[in-house]
């Protein structure tokens, strides 16, 4: 084994000896074990927000190949940010174009640009999706073969399949997790007989109207704002909010079924979703006056690590609460009562709808929802710099920054 030299400035012009490097301790050999990790053998990111980049492709460049950079500012990204080498990476690793972070140029692949192109028929756009998002995904395709035509078993039951279909799967509920969503995303899962079921490509292909998508919506941008304020309240500890998930939502009085509500979101779907995250869940009612916007309220508002908001019931408070958020630019998810209308300031930002019409549709789906906001909650820690909301897409770098 060659032996390292070491050379200082004060050596140079001289004879040096030869000194061999320090072996490393024990301990450090095992950090360096534990930071080793298995490249996982699906995409970090749902394929729907993968698709993304695709579609961008389409707008921009006719969905012809084009140069990343340029690509990039038109779609006011930062090449070096980590939301944006995310984007690249997983639209990747699911086949939808080729090209990695750092290439000149970016491509859709066939399956690509038809699962793309708004301007083809939709059973034509699926059936490409499909083969994207589940086929070429080697754990997804073993899931999917395993569990077509059948009910969705739980998570658990899920682990111990995945552990002998795929032994290069870590982190199980992440896959799990990503499958249920692109699943769903697919129409995949429906509930049929009070169950979920996972139903085949081409019966969702059969079922499917032969129609055109519609086209996205483009909004305009100003230049960037920052505003800053001093300290908030007269606190004399502000609390630790690094493991806080803020729960926005209607609350009501006790007994009522606004109350009811809220409590059967938090405990049967938001708690569970949460479980591997590390975070504890807080609302407002536990720290505040029901209807108050209290110090410690906004504190949870502006300070959270993540904060997940319930548009249900069109309350006002929630509202008002979910604007103090977006001036924070921190990460957010949004659900809602599939029977309730998303209102127009807030219908860009995608929403994950729960159907609670009845016990029969609302029980069948309760681990596909919380596979849903976890996939959620998972992509805006990871990429908190991709935060996207009404007042940062009119203003790019609109935020309010409050002292720690």
């Amino acid at each position: 084994m060659a032996e390292e030299i070491e050379i200082t400035p004060s050596a140079v012009g001289q004879k040096v000896k030869p000194s061999k490097k320090a072996p490393r301790s024990s301990k450090t050999k095992e950090v360096n074990k534990r930071r080793k990790r298995t490249v996982r053998p699906y995409p970090g990111n749902s394929f729907e927000d993968s698709l993304e980049l695709a579609l961008q492709i389409q707008k921009f460049a006719a969905g012809e190949k084009v140069r990343r950079l340029t690509l990039l500012k038109e779609m006011e990204k930062s090449p070096t940010s980590s939301s944006t080498q995310m984007l690249i990476t997983n639209s990747a690793k699911y086949g939808i174009t080729t090209g990695s972070y750092v290439a000149e140029w970016l491509e859709l692949t066939p399956d690509g640009k038809i699962a793309s192109d708004v301007s083809l028929p939709e059973k034509e756009t699926l059936q490409a999706k499909f083969r994207l998002a589940i086929e070429s995904v080697h754990p997804f395709k073993a899931l999917y073969d395993e569990y077509k035509g059948k009910k969705i078993p739980s998570h658990e039951v899920i682990k111990d399949f995945l552990k002998g279909a795929d032994d290069k799967v870590e982190d199980l509920q992440e896959c799990i997790d990503l499958f249920i969503v692109n699943a769903k995303y697919l129409g995949l899962l429906q509930t049929i007989a009070g169950s979920e079921m996972l139903i085949s490509i081409e019966q969702v292909v059969d079922e499917t109207q032969n129609t055109h998508q519609p086209s996205g919506s483009t909004s305009s941008v100003v230049p960037a704002t920052s505003i800053k304020y001093g300290p908030l309240g007269d606190t004399a500890k502000p609390a630790d909010l690094k493991n806080v998930c803020f729960y926005i939502a209607p609350i009501g009085a006790e007994e009522s079924d606004v109350r009811k509500h809220s409590d059967l979101f938090l405990n049967s779907i938001i708690e569970p979703a949460l479980k591997d995250f590390n975070l504890s869940v807080v609302r407002a009612d536990k720290i505040g006056e029901s209807g108050i916007i209290t110090s410690q309220i906004l504190e949870h508002l502006l300070k959270a690590r993540l904060v997940i908001v319930d548009l249900s019931f069109h309350n006002p408070n929630v509202f008002y609460e979910l604007a103090v958020r977006h001036a924070s630019k921190l990460p957010i998810v949004q659900i809602i009562r599939k029977c309730d209308r998303l209102p127009f300031d807030v219908d860009q930002v995608r929403t994950i709808e729960i159907d609670t019409t009845d016990i029969y549709s609302l029980v069948p789906k309760l681990e596909t929802y919380r596979s849903e906001i976890a996939t959620h909650v998972r992509q805006a820690l990871a990429n908190p710099d991709s935060v996207s909301n009404p007042l940062t897409v009119f203003s790019p770098g609109f935020q309010v920054i409050f002292p720690k």
